[in-house]
């Protein structure tokens, strides 16, 4: 059986969106920095709707935020 793991470019998006720091975009999508940490570190997996948001914040697809990697 083949596992999955998200991955996600949103330390790069924020760098490019003007080096918006972690505490912005929290409060953007309504969550606390502490979840966009985790997040950035593969450590928890976003609801669709945050992940939206998120998407939404930068102006890009789902799909160029995050990513599913098959190990």
């Amino acid at each position: 059986m083949t596992k999955s793991q998200l991955t996600n470019n949103i330390r790069r998006l924020r760098f490019n969106h003007n080096e918006m720091i972690q505490e912005e975009l929290a409060k953007k999508v309504g969550v606390t920095r502490q979840t966009i940490i985790a997040l950035e570190a593969s450590k928890y997996v976003p609801s669709l709707l945050l992940a939206m948001k998120i998407a939404r914040v930068f102006g890009v697809a789902v799909e160029d935020v995050f990513q599913i990697v098959e190990q």
